[in-house]
């Protein structure tokens, strides 16, 4: 029998099934006529007539009963052909003809998994290549679009798993393959999304076992790729020349709450639009935020919540914890144990206070003890007597520091103390209130060792951030908790250089880690489970400097913008999530913050007004005050 023609489609499928294995044979032999034809076929795909497709899905077929035929090296073009196929270029008919092809191809050697796999991941995504990607973006807007998306995913998904059925190793090789052709930070936001969407799909699938770690620790370093990537330094030293947590700015409905006269024109949606304006990167890493938070309560839904935490403890611990100053990324974890505070939420906690007291890395330590005061002020969802225990074990730390040492102040050598002692202010600057309305708590905070703490020669007072101290003591004396000398209160109010050099070249006394979150679609997801500094309510008032009654906090946490004060003290809160004012400032930004600004401006006494904490924490005559 003569060589065939290709074009000609009156043999039967039974004869070009014969005529294919001839042809991979006769290749070997170096007769490539009708071989040559069929890599032309396979690889042909644009514009395809009816006949065309139907050629291609009977050579497809074909080449799939003769993958044993088929040599690695003496079919480079036919298999180049096939690999460089993408299921979104063609109709359902070929893309299962494919997908059969590929399943053949993986169980018939273990020289093809790999390919097979690396083709399979790489329709993860629509060609991204252009003029392809401007179409496919486009194409995906459209119903269309997302029918098609369906179609080519579930076919990419339901072929990896035949492959697993067959070839046991394969996850085994697909984590990897998943990992490596990960698209970088600077992919185009439709198409890295949709890539992280499979990656949650195959971590919450049958193959999750055994690939769902790496694919979640993977998640996350890209998320911070994405959070460090932000030039966050840039926003801060902008023209306003505040730091963007510090200001307290007027939403569109004309409520206005402000810090300074020179914010009054600057609305919560213009500092938005100026943070997102051209900003690709944060709105990537926002998209992939809102996947990750939706895969978690899915997690949540299903039961597995507390293994998939783990995994996120160890990537935390390892990628986040470490990151200079991580601005968004950590909201992973908050999240989280907002989901599960029972079990998620004390595991979280128990990692920062061990890595605190016991790790020898002393920047770790500082981060650790930043990021569990910020966790311990900010979740609604930690009742307050965890708060209370949590923030013991910080107090018994630094007093047994403080038992063997017996030198001056000196920010460099005892970095981890101050930022102990910071640590304790800052938590309680949110939390006092809520302890001292419960009789046990309340006792408890005044057997801790506070007193001693911060009237040791090492002088803290004078090391921590002024803004925290100042705050701190205004609650001390206006609730008559500790019994602290004058000159505590004496002790200089201005940033001084003591104060300046705690923390080093980083700067961990400036690190806040919860402090508001700036993504726009993430704040949905956090809001109802985050304090803002206008939910506490101020516990002294400014002229006269009396303080505030139990009576007066029951009815200020009680209230529909506060946290709830546990009835028995059993640190069951009552969360009245969904009924609150807030939901008129959907993405006021900046709440509650006591990061501060640049203070290196100094005045006589105390600090200016605007060097304070955020006006939050003082009385106001505004709607949101407390």
């Amino acid at each position: 029998m003569g060589v065939p023609d290709m074009d000609d489609l009156s043999f039967t499928d039974s004869e070009l099934d014969y005529h294919v294995r001839n042809a991979l044979k006769a290749a070997v032999q170096g007769d490539c006529d009708f071989y040559n034809q069929l890599v032309a076929v396979i690889h042909h795909k644009e514009r395809l007539v009816a006949e065309e497709v139907a050629l291609l899905v009977t050579c497809l077929k074909a080449v799939t009963g003769a993958v044993s035929s088929i040599h690695i090296a003496h079919h480079r073009s036919l298999l180049a052909a096939i690999f460089g196929m993408s299921l979104w270029d063609y109709g359902t008919d070929v893309m299962d003809a494919l997908v059969e092809l590929l399943v053949s191809l993986a169980s018939s050697s273990g020289e093809y998994v790999d390919l097979c796999l690396e083709m399979l991941v790489g329709n993860f995504i629509p060609p991204s290549a252009p003029p392809s990607a401007s179409y496919f973006m486009e194409l995906l807007k459209q119903p269309r679009g997302v029918a098609k998306k369906g179609q080519v995913l579930d076919r990419v998904h339901s072929t990896l798993k035949d492959i697993a059925s067959v070839v046991p190793l394969s996850p085994l090789r697909l984590e990897k393959i998943v990992r490596d052709r990960m698209p970088n930070i600077y992919t185009k936001e439709p198409f890295i999304v949709m890539y992280v969407e499979n990656m949650l799909r195959l971590e919450s699938g049958v193959m999750g076992e055994l690939v769902g770690s790496t694919i979640l620790v993977a998640l996350v370093d890209r998320l911070i790729d994405l959070d460090v990537e932000i030039a966050w330094d840039e926003i801060l030293q902008d023209d306003f020349h505040k730091g963007i947590f510090d200001m307290e700015l007027e939403d569109l409905e004309g409520h206005a709450d402000h810090i300074d006269q020179d914010c009054n024109e600057l609305t919560r949606e213009a500092l938005i639009q100026r943070f997102f304006s051209g900003n690709l990167v944060a709105e990537k890493l926002d998209s992939l935020m809102v996947l990750t938070f939706e895969h978690l309560r899915s997690c949540a839904e299903s039961g597995r919540l507390v293994q998939v935490f783990e995994i996120l403890l160890q990537s935390f611990q390892k990628t986040i914890l470490t990151a200079y100053k991580s601005k968004f990324a950590q909201f992973v974890m908050f999240y989280a144990c907002s989901l599960d505070p029972e079990n998620c939420g004390k595991m979280f906690a128990d990692l920062l206070i061990n890595i605190f007291v016991s790790s020898l890395n002393p920047e770790w330590r500082m981060s650790a003890v930043s990021y569990l005061a910020s966790y311990l002020a900010r979740a609604k969802f930690v009742p307050v007597s965890f708060v209370a225990a949590m923030l013991e074990s910080v107090v018994n730390w630094c007093f047994l520091y403080c038992k063997n040492q017996e030198g001056d102040i000196n920010p460099k050598a005892h970095k981890v103390f101050y930022a102990g002692c910071q640590a304790t202010m800052y938590v309680l600057c949110f939390r006092m209130r809520q302890m001292l309305a419960i009789p046990r708590l309340k006792s408890q905070l005044r057997l801790m060792r506070i007193e001693d703490i911060l009237g040791h020669p090492l002088k803290p007072l004078q090391v921590c951030l002024p803004s925290i101290v100042e705050e701190f003591l205004r609650l001390v004396k206006a609730n008559h908790v500790f019994s602290l000398p004058q000159s505590f209160v004496e002790y200089g109010m201005l940033e001084s250089e003591n104060s300046r050099a705690f923390g080093g070249m980083e700067r961990f006394d400036m690190f806040f880690p919860f402090d508001p979150c700036l993504l726009r679609k993430c704040d949905r997801y956090i809001r109802p489970n985050y304090v803002y500094w206008s939910m506490v309510r101020s516990t002294y008032d400014e002229d006269d400097g009396e303080g505030t009654s139990d009576e007066d906090v029951e009815e200020a946490y009680a209230s529909r913008d506060g946290m709830s004060i546990p009835d028995d003290g059993s640190g069951r809160s009552r969360d009245d999530e969904g009924d609150s004012d807030a939901d008129e400032f959907d993405y006021s930004l900046d709440k509650m913050s006591i990061t501060p600004r640049d203070s290196s401006n100094k005045f006589g006494g105390r600090m200016q007004r605007f060097m304070q904490m955020p006006s939050k924490i003082r009385p106001s005559a505004s709607p949101e005050s407390l």
